[in-house]
């Protein structure tokens, strides 16, 4: 059973639903979600994965039960989650950290400058390039996030910083890029631009649309699994 938690990160308290390890024999896992979606998205993943290690998963800023601060960025959002990991890294214990859509683009930010990331998974992310705005319309009725956050986030996505790249260069440790195919909105080819531009990154497809660890969790769990492991595992189709 999950337990929720809260943990404050400079005056901003993040939500995180840790899944404590019955045997916790490798290290620790931090899972970002995308745009609008919670940590209990990564439910599937995380029971998995909590069988041989503790796994945190995070509501972003206005997300869940995080804190809807009025305020947002990418930037910020990466710098809630860069408070975080020392208090969730037992004795300055390394974090895998699994990122997906903005929860990737978080994730990029954080570990090219947090040295408590050990290994890194981008869940359908690409090499931002400029492209043609677009807002969405805001769901009717309830939601359990701040729609601020998509107003504020999205400009940032349509117009990316033209340092996005030389930020990419910057990350140290390995990386695995797991696109959705061509049933995902996001290009495949800026995936693996992106793959192109981070050092040490390798990447695979499993053809699923842009949600791959909600469509296809076997083959997602195999290839997050496999490369946290020490190897990025085998291609899909």
């Amino acid at each position: 059973m999950a337990e929720l938690r809260r943990f404050d990160v400079g005056g901003t308290h993040l939500a995180v639903l840790v899944h404590d390890a019955a045997r916790s024999t490798l290290p620790p896992a931090v899972l970002l979600p995308g745009t609008g979606l919670t940590a209990s998205d990564w439910d599937v993943v995380a029971a998995d994965l909590s069988r041989d290690r503790t796994v945190h998963a995070v509501d972003l800023r206005g997300h869940g039960a995080s804190d809807r601060s009025g305020a947002y960025s990418i930037e910020l959002m990466a710098s809630d989650v860069e408070a975080l990991l020392p208090q969730l890294a037992d004795d300055g214990v390394r974090l895998d950290v699994v990122g997906h859509s903005l929860g990737g683009l978080v994730a990029c930010r954080v570990a090219a400058d947090s040295p408590l990331v050990r290994r890194l998974v981008l869940e359908d992310v690409g090499l931002m390039r400029p492209r043609r705005p677009s807002m969405p319309s805001r769901p009717r009725g309830d939601i359990d996030f701040d729609w601020a956050m998509v107003e504020q986030t999205r400009p940032q996505v349509d117009s990316p910083s033209a340092g996005w790249p030389d930020l990419l260069r910057r990350i140290a440790v390995p990386v695995l890029a797991i696109g959705g195919g061509p049933r995902s909105f996001v290009p495949q080819e800026w995936i693996d631009d992106l793959v192109a531009t981070i050092p040490s990154a390798t990447g695979v497809t499993i053809d699923a649309g842009h949600e791959v660890h909600a469509a296809r969790p076997t083959e997602f769990l195999a290839a997050v699994r496999s490369f946290l492991d020490g190897s990025p595992g085998p291609q899909h189709g």
